[in-house]
This record gives C-alpha cells, sequence and structure tokens, in this order.
C-alpha cells in the first residue's frame, strides 16, 4: 500500500484531460507531486499551473508519445535523471478505433496495442520493482467495463482491456503481500466525448454515466482497501457479471450494436481517445 500521499510523487499518463486530469486533482488536493505525461503538453501545463495554484504541489510535465518505444525510454531517463521516487503509478493513457474491419488501418490497430498494453506493461514492470525494493507503493491500471465482454466493432480495444485486467489481477497475486498494491481499475460510460466522435451521438442520453471524477474517487477508495479490481457504479457492476453467466456467442452478437459504425463511413475509420480519458 502507499506509504502516504503527502509528499509523494505520482505518474499519471494520459493527464491531460478526463480521467487522468480527474486523478491528478484528486491526488495533489491530497498533498502528492506528479509527473503529468500526455502528448498535449499545453494542456498539461495549464493542469499544472492549476495544482501549484490550488494545492501548492509540484509537478512534472513530460510530453510523450507512449506507442513509441524510444519515448518511453526517455520518460523512463527524466523520472531517474530527476531522483523521482514515484509512489503511486496511473497508466491511464489508451484509446480505441471503431470501424468495420475491412475499413480500419492495421497501423492503427498497432498502435492502438502498444499504448493500450505495451505501454502500460513496460511503465509497471519498470517501477514495480522499485516499490517492492521500497516495501510500498501502489499502481492503478485503468481497464474498462469492455474487458468483461467482446465488443463489435471495436474488438482491439476490448481485448485490449481484457489484457489489462487480467495482468493486472495476476501482478495482484503476486505482490500483495510485499506491501504493493496493483489494481485495475474497470470504468463503464463516462461523460467525456467520446460518443460524439465514436459517431454515436446519442449514446450518453439513453444510458447512465458518471463523471471522471467520481470514477476517480471510487478507484481511490478501493485501492486504499487493496481491492484486485473496481467497477464504478452499480449497474456497471451488475453488468460485468451477468455477462459471465450468458453464453458467449449471445454477448458478442448483442454488442452489434453498441457501437454500430455510420451507414455513411467513409474508408477511414473513427480513432478516438478512450472513453475514459
Amino acid at each position: 500500500m502507499l506509504d502516504t500521499y503527502a509528499d509523494r510523487w505520482a505518474l499519471v499518463t494520459g493527464a491531460s484531460s478526463g480521467i487522468g486530469a480527474a486523478f491528478a486533482r484528486r491526488l495533489a488536493a491530497r498533498g502528492m507531486h506528479l509527473v503529468l505525461v500526455a502528448r498535449r503538453q499545453e494542456a498539461m501545463e495549464e493542469l499544472a499551473a492549476e495544482l501549484d495554484t490550488q494545492h501548492g504541489t509540484r509537478s512534472v510535465v513530460i510530453p510523450c508519445d507512449l506507442s513509441q518505444a524510444d519515448q518511453i525510454e526517455e520518460l523512463a531517463a527524466e523520472i531517474q535523471k530527476r531522483q523521482i521516487e514515484i509512489e503511486l503509478l496511473i497508466n491511464n493513457a489508451g484509446f480505441a478505433s471503431v470501424g468495420e474491419v475491412e475499413r480500419t488501418d492495421p497501423a492503427t490497430i498497432r498502435q492502438l496495442v502498444d499504448v493500450n498494453i505495451q505501454a502500460l506493461t513496460e511503465l509497471t514492470y519498470r517501477f514495480l520493482p522499485q516499490m517492492l525494493g521500497r516495501g510500498h507503493g501502489a499502481i492503478v491500471n485503468v481497464s474498462s467495463v469492455a474487458a468483461f465482454q467482446p465488443v463489435a466493432w471495436m474488438g482491439a480495444y476490448a481485448a485490449s482491456k481484457a489484457y489489462v485486467l487480467h495482468f493486472s489481477e495476476s501482478i495482484w497475486a503476486e505482490v500483495r503481500d510485499r506491501g504493493v498494491t496493483v489494481m485495475a481499475l474497470c470504468p463503464g460510460v463516462t461523460k467525456t466525448n467520446f460518443f460524439d466522435v465514436a459517431g454515436v451521438p446519442n449514446w450518453l442520453k439513453k444510458h447512465s454515466s458518471q463523471t471522471p471524477d467520481a470514477v476517480v474517487r471510487k478507484a481511490l477508495r478501493a485501492m486504499e482497501k487493496r481491492r484486485l479490481y473496481a467497477i464504478p457504479g452499480k449497474m456497471n457492476y451488475i453488468r460485468s457479471l451477468l455477462v459471465r453467466f450468458a453464453p458467449r456467442k449471445m454477448v458478442a452478437k448483442q454488442t452489434l450494436d453498441y457501437f454500430r459504425p455510420k451507414s455513411n463511413l467513409t474508408a477511414e475509420t473513427t480513432t478516438v481517445t478512450d472513453t475514459k480519458k
């Protein structure tokens, strides 16, 4: 578990908006200093200034494209250079690609796998040994309720989140008796612009949703209790259980209408920031 929040450092990926920014605000309010990582430098600098004004905490802004292995190396080197010990790692960065298979760019899917899986895994293995050496620390890997089932039209995204869930659960079992917590966070529908960009603009109107801050509050409470995973929202939790008992063929077919591409979709697949970001 965390040694303490105050005067410790947290690394938050995907920190420029959504859940990542909500984590940054909540952690700064508890006295944590922050390493903010995302591609949008200006947005992170604005967030860092806000946190400094409101909480007096320090923030290090590191622009980084986590789909690029060399930039992950540079990120780790910069943190080491600054002699920052990461007490809490929030692996939040990720994105989704929605579209028909024949209209999906394989390069986009490769990038999705690199960010959602490769970067998250590498950062976990980079910082977890340091936490184990100190005997305290925590990692929150942001997955999704999509991790519990296949989702048509965005199969690679759902599969990547299933990886995050299973990977986190496995590491949780390995390190739980060594003072470190690893938890998967599995949000459901969250209030962002994801659905407008994805071509299903009425999705938020038809389904209950949560704010990023509500998701983060639930996540931190669950992390403090050293939970294996957290699913914000009672109905999200119930749905995650129901799909485990339903025939898999039926579950897969029922997802066909979730993110069905627009009928006039052109040759370019819609690529969108993660629903939770």
